[in-house]
């Protein structure tokens, strides 16, 4: 093909003049000149950035700590770890988290947490031992009752969210429990008042985690769910708006989708906070920057990295970084979830079934120029699935897609896409017009022209690319589609957070509702089933089975990472005993305080 290559930079020029038609208060050169100078300049050093929040000030009693949720759409608001579905509610949890396990900074399971572990490898068992006196926001006593409950709701026949999968299945019983064919799971063993005995199929490593081989790590108040169907559930206010908490902090309201206040929990098993007041609110992330700089707000979660050239002077906020247990992908559509079936089902008919498109169109993303451009170098072309921050499973060695048009345009003339009317668009290998619907999430000024600039990396190599309904998609609307296989999604990109646990089958397992690619085949799920076997209870055969996984999805690319991200975290000044190193950030709201009554504003 012979299409002029676009960089970044032009094809915001571009924009630039279709917009300049609606503004006349600057011209357009004059708007992408100040652009160039705030993006791209400055590559920033990614492991620069402080964990811990300096402040020598002394504290005031209490306070209202304002967050900011950075979201460009509602939060769902669905306020427990058996339902959940997105970062945003997770983030909002963290405050008042139902979690019993303390990981320390290599994410296995610790002394000082509510529960202790401890796994008999021999026999398959992991006993769970909760501490005693702890107890619910209520004031009722946590029991082993609620540490069985979240079993019993993700295996329920009528259990309907995302968790339930092959994962859950190791757990003895639960198969038989999610069949309807009994109605306890007989792989729960109540020992006492404080001991639960776990009984599974098998263990691997993952299991030291809290969160592998099908251990739950959380618990659910029994005594206030008791009177709610499972099928209920997800609808009910006890989920929604009235949540009991074993976190630092307890819900006093929500409005639906813009805000939750809580209130510090008097009941906390390691004391009442000595913040009182928590106020979380949906922010644009338009407007953050400018919320921020006025001191509207102490921390902002979820902030985006783009606009870091505007907030990176501000003199009112320190900023925390961390390496993020997570990557961005571009996922491509292979089939379908049938749900009689309960797992994925590949469609060969599918229009991204060709491994050799799938591949010319990871190789002609230019992910380096917007990583430059937008981001500073606060985010790297991802190479592998699984994170970096898991140094003993990552692959760094593996070649990954770096960005190589001519590569590209080789593939497709060889797989037989060519444009036979002349064009500039390749047809498929029958002849016929090639249509590729393109699923891309609003949020933030840039997205528009980060999707505009991947579909014309496709355009550069020939492929005809449109945004699905010809805009960009507002969050749940977006999760929704994609997760039904909408016709209309073709490719979509997306993220994934992997958690404290890089085992790969939660994600991309045959039964995971979360594996929207839909990709399924033997010699896949072998080399699932091998990271989390007995045998990967030897370092190195599970270290190697990781490798093998990469190695495959790198291959067969049913997604191929885009990113790896660094999360920023800004925090007012007024703020004290931050941390977010992994390993303490989940266990120490309850130190933080706040050091004036208001917040200060910046005055750059």
């Amino acid at each position: 093909m012979k299409n002029k290559k676009w960089s970044l930079l032009a094809l915001m020029l571009a924009i630039g003049l279709l917009l300049a038609a609606c503004s006349s208060d600057k011209s357009s050169n004059e708007k992408e000149k100040d652009n160039e100078k705030e993006k791209g300049a400055e590559q920033v050093d990614r492991e620069g950035f402080p964990t811990v929040v300096v402040n020598e000030d002394a504290a005031i009693e209490g306070g209202t700590l304002n967050v900011a949720l950075v979201n460009s759409s509602p939060f769902q608001g669905i306020f427990s770890l058996s339902w959940y579905e997105d970062a945003y509610d997770a983030d909002i949890m963290e405050f008042m988290s139902n979690n019993i396990f303390k990981t320390d900074g290599d994410f296995l399971v610790t002394e000082g947490g509510i529960a202790t572990l401890d796994v008999d490898t021999e026999n398959n068992k992991a006993t769970v031992k909760i501490r005693e006196g702890v107890k619910w926001s209520d004031g009722e006593p946590l029991k082993i009752e609620d540490l069985i409950l979240p079993y019993e709701i993700i295996g329920h026949p009528d259990y309907d969210g995302k968790r339930y999968g092959a994962e859950q299945e190791n757990v003895i019983g639960m198969t038989e429990y999610h069949e309807g064919k009994a109605e306890t799971i007989s792989g729960l063993k109540k020992v006492d008042e404080t001991t639960l005995e776990i009984s599974f199929k098998q263990l691997s490593p993952a299991v030291f985690t809290g969160v592998g081989d099908g251990l739950l790590y959380y618990a659910e108040p029994s005594h206030y769910l008791a009177d709610v169907e499972v099928k209920d559930m997800l609808a009910s206010e006890k989920i929604r708006n009235k949540p009991v908490t074993l976190g630092a902090f307890k819900v006093d309201s929500v409005v639906n989708g813009e805000s939750v206040k809580l209130v510090a929990n008097e009941h906390y098993w390691q004391g009442k906070p000595k913040i009182e007041t928590v106020i979380i609110k949906n922010v644009p992330p338009t407007t953050i920057v400018a919320a921020l700089k006025a001191g509207e707000y102490d921390i902002a979660l979820s902030m985006p990295t783009d606009s870091y050239m505007e907030y990176k002077e501000l003199d009112n906020i320190q900023i925390l970084g961390r390496a993020e247990l997570s990557y961005s992908y571009l996922g491509f559509n292979l089939g379908k979830f049938d749900a009689d079936k309960g797992e994925a089902v590949m469609d060969e008919n599918a229009k991204m079934s060709d491994l050799e498109l799938r591949k010319a169109m990871s190789y002609a993303m230019n992910i380096e120029e917007v990583n430059e451009y937008y981001y500073n170098g606060l985010r790297t072309r991802g190479n592998s699935l699984i994170p970096p921050a898991f140094s003993t499973y990552y692959d760094g060695e593996l070649e990954g897609y770096t960005y190589d048009a001519d590569k590209a345009n080789e593939i497709l003339d060889k797989a037989g896409y060519e444009d036979k009317d002349g064009d500039g668009f390749r047809e498929d290998k029958d002849g016929n017009p090639l249509e590729i619907k393109f699923a891309f999430m609003a949020g933030g000024d840039s997205a528009e022209p980060m999707a505009q600039f991947y579909i014309q990396n496709w355009a550069d190599v020939g492929l005809k690319v449109e945004l699905t309904d010809g805009r960009l998609l507002e969050f749940q609307n977006f999760y929704d589609r994609v997760e039904a296989n909408d016709e209309n999604i073709d490719i979509y990109m997306a993220a994934w957070g992997t958690g404290t646990n890089p085992s790969p089958i939660g994600l991309y397992g045959p039964k995971e509702a979360f594996n929207m690619s839909r990709y399924n085949t033997e010699e896949h799920t072998k080399l699932l089933t091998a990271i989390d076997s007995p045998e990967a209870m030897d370092p190195k055969f599970r270290a190697d089975a990781f490798k093998a996984w990469q190695e495959h999805m790198a291959e067969n690319i049913p997604v191929v990472p885009t990113q790896f991200r660094t999360e920023l975290v800004p925090v007012n000044n007024r703020v004290k005993g931050v941390d977010i190193s992994y390993g303490t950030h989940g266990y120490i709201y309850h130190e933080w305080e706040l050091t004036a009554e208001t917040a200060p504003k910046s005055t750059k």
